[in-house]
């Protein structure tokens, strides 16, 4: 069984309006402006699921910058999730910034069905993640309702891409040191968290955090899944691909290379995610 859960979908109102959408959402304009970025409806989605293997797949917008087009896509993702609930697991995507509006935005996705808060992009979202103060009304809420919080993460060194930002470890540290109690999701390995591992402090630190492997073949070579694998184990890692960005099948070729025993390749491809989503 494969569980994906990283993925991006959109209304698809969202093609015909990416010009309208760029000049209102911070977020839009720095990852999607761009006639070649890939929008993904629901039912593309799932065609691919089905050519690729994947079972279930968890789905989540952007982190929104205005908040009608983040309570639009919230209700295209409560809509897909209730039109095919044994395919699909959604995320409801608000700003930190916005306080109790953002509280309230959580609290009626999760009463229409969504298990998860995220993607956050603290860069284009224009907050500090390891701001405590900031953070605390969602990550109280998040924490009283159960909920797991899925942060983008990025490397401080190295090349170059697309949604590179500024939320690299010691940010995310911070941040998950701030709120020990919550679950949190770092996305893309957590920008390298996990190598930090080493230090005798940290794995205590990371008790409630799983790292995402979306995008992963942007980032590292095929040996990050049994790295991270002996770092901080097998049960900390999520399978995820950042869909529409690469498809589920290219992804199954790093976790084939990385040569992992079966119990923890079912692990990350699955096991961990059905537990966590209660799948």
């Amino acid at each position: 069984m494969v569980i994906d859960s990283h993925c991006h979908i959109l209304p698809p109102s969202f093609q015909d309006r990416r010009s309208q959408l760029s000049l209102r959402d911070a977020t839009f304009a720095g990852i999607l402006a761009s006639d070649d970025a890939v929008l993904a409806s629901a039912e593309a989605l799932l065609a691919d699921m089905d050519l690729d293997g994947v079972e279930h797949s968890v789905v989540m917008g952007m982190g929104w910058t205005d908040f009608q087009i983040a309570q639009e896509a919230n209700d295209y993702i409560i809509q897909s999730v209730a039109t095919h609930p044994g395919r699909l697991t959604g995320f409801c995507s608000v700003n930190p910034n916005w306080g109790g509006e953002a509280v309230a935005e959580v609290e009626r996705c999760t009463a229409a069905g969504l298990k998860g808060i995220g993607e956050l992009h603290p860069d284009t979202q224009g907050f500090d993640l390891s701001d405590g103060p900031t953070m605390a009304p969602l990550m109280e809420a998040a924490d009283r309702l159960g909920l797991p919080v899925l942060v983008h993460a990025s490397e401080p060194v190295g090349h170059k891409y697309p949604g590179k930002g500024q939320t690299t470890p010691d940010k995310l540290y911070r941040f998950i040191e701030n709120f020990p109690s919550n679950v949190i999701i770092c996305a893309h390995w957590g920008g390298g968290l996990p190598f930090y591992s080493l230090m005798p402090e940290v794995p205590q630190v990371l008790e409630n955090v799983y790292f995402d492997t979306a995008a992963s073949p942007f980032l590292y070579r095929a040996d990050v899944f049994a790295a991270v694998t002996g770092l901080v184990g097998a049960d900390k890692i999520l399978f995820a691909t950042d869909y529409p960005l690469i498809r589920a099948r290219r992804l199954l070729g790093q976790v084939e290379e990385a040569g992992l025993s079966p119990a923890d390749q079912e692990s990350i491809l699955s096991g961990n995610a059905a537990r966590l989503f209660g799948l």
